[in-house]
């Protein structure tokens, strides 16, 4: 009985090791197809959730991959903490081993944040943008008739059209109807990688933090 015990707790050791070792390999390869697809110059980190793996390498589906981008550059704006989540990726194991590149994610989301400096670069000549975290807002002048007038506003912040949009209101020192003109986008339409559509941004301490999404992503090699 007690040699049984010992063996089996061998080979449930052992189970583990091929387990995680097979896993190592396979994140490998989709991180090389991750930053392929994404046009990246390193590979991202990338973790296959779920155990065991090699339950899921034999059926060839994956109900979730994460992946780690880092800071990059789209369409010249900087976007921190890129991060994601590939959901039931299909990676037939032939497919893997043989680098074909038909594989595919059911859906892909990413999430980033726009620091406050970015937030601000794109603001209208004049305007400077400042928050608490919960709300930004937004201070400046604006010509009213002959002169100046300063100003201090809220900014509403939505996606529109798969952009990001940031809107005055709650405006205080100058007529209400004057918000209209503190409005702008940041830059970046479909410029994320995997095509992903931008769906949502909420505000964060350090400036705004977005989520997009696509459908029916291929991660080719």
């Amino acid at each position: 009985m007690r040699k049984l015990i010992v063996f089996l707790i061998v080979l449930v050791i052992l189970l583990v090791a091929v387990d995680r070792v097979a896993a190592a390999g396979v994140e490998r390869d989709l991180a090389n197809r991750i930053a392929a697809a994404a046009d990246l110059s390193g590979t991202p980190k990338v973790t296959i959730e779920g155990i065991p793996f090699l339950t899921q390498a034999v059926s060839g589906r994956y109900p979730e991959v994460r992946f780690d981008l880092g800071t990059l550059t789209y369409g010249g704006v900087p976007v921190k903490n890129l991060r994601g989540a590939a959901y039931d990726v299909t990676a037939p194991l032939a497919d893997v081993l043989q680098n074909r590149a038909d594989i595919r994610a059911g859906r892909l989301t990413v999430s980033g944040t726009l620091t406050r400096a970015t937030i601000d670069k794109y603001a209208p000549r004049g305007v400077k943008i400042g928050g608490n975290g919960q709300r930004l807002t937004a201070s400046g002048e604006v010509t009213l008739g002959a002169n100046k007038v300063k100003f201090d506003a809220e900014l509403r912040v939505q996606v529109t059209d798969g952009q990001i949009r940031l809107q005055a209101e709650k405006i205080e020192g100058v007529p209400a109807a004057l918000a209209q003109f503190v409005s702008y986008s940041i830059p970046f339409k479909g410029e994320l990688p995997f095509d992903v559509k931008v769906t949502g941004v909420r505000s964060v301490a350090e400036g705004l933090e977005f989520t997009a999404e696509a459908t029916d992503v291929p991660l080719s090699g």
